[in-house]
């Protein structure tokens, strides 16, 4: 079981949804990271390290000066490139 990949694949999945603001999104996802990646690496080492590369430095991390609209156009964008790595089978 992957809790801590699965809690935080579906806090941005909440997002996506519209069930969390931007403004709170972005400062829970860091805090969580913090908290949770090295259970997360524990769990799944390359699904980690993929969630971190483009939903925090690729995703959030690059999502300053965006607008709302297209902030969650590339948080959509990495959540999906996410996706389709973990079922391809990653590296």
């Amino acid at each position: 079981m992957a809790a801590n990949i699965d809690f935080m694949m579906g806090m941005v999945k909440e997002y996506l949804a519209g069930k969390i603001p931007r403004y709170i999104f972005e400062l829970d996802i860091q805090s969580e990271i913090s908290a949770r990646y090295k259970k997360m690496a524990r769990e799944h080492k390359e699904y980690a390290e993929v969630f971190y590369d483009w939903i925090i430095e690729s995703g959030v991390n690059a999502g300053d000066g965006l607008s709302d609209t297209e902030f969650k156009k590339l948080i959509r964008k990495q959540y999906n490139e996410v996706k389709s790595i973990a079922k391809d089978g990653f590296y």
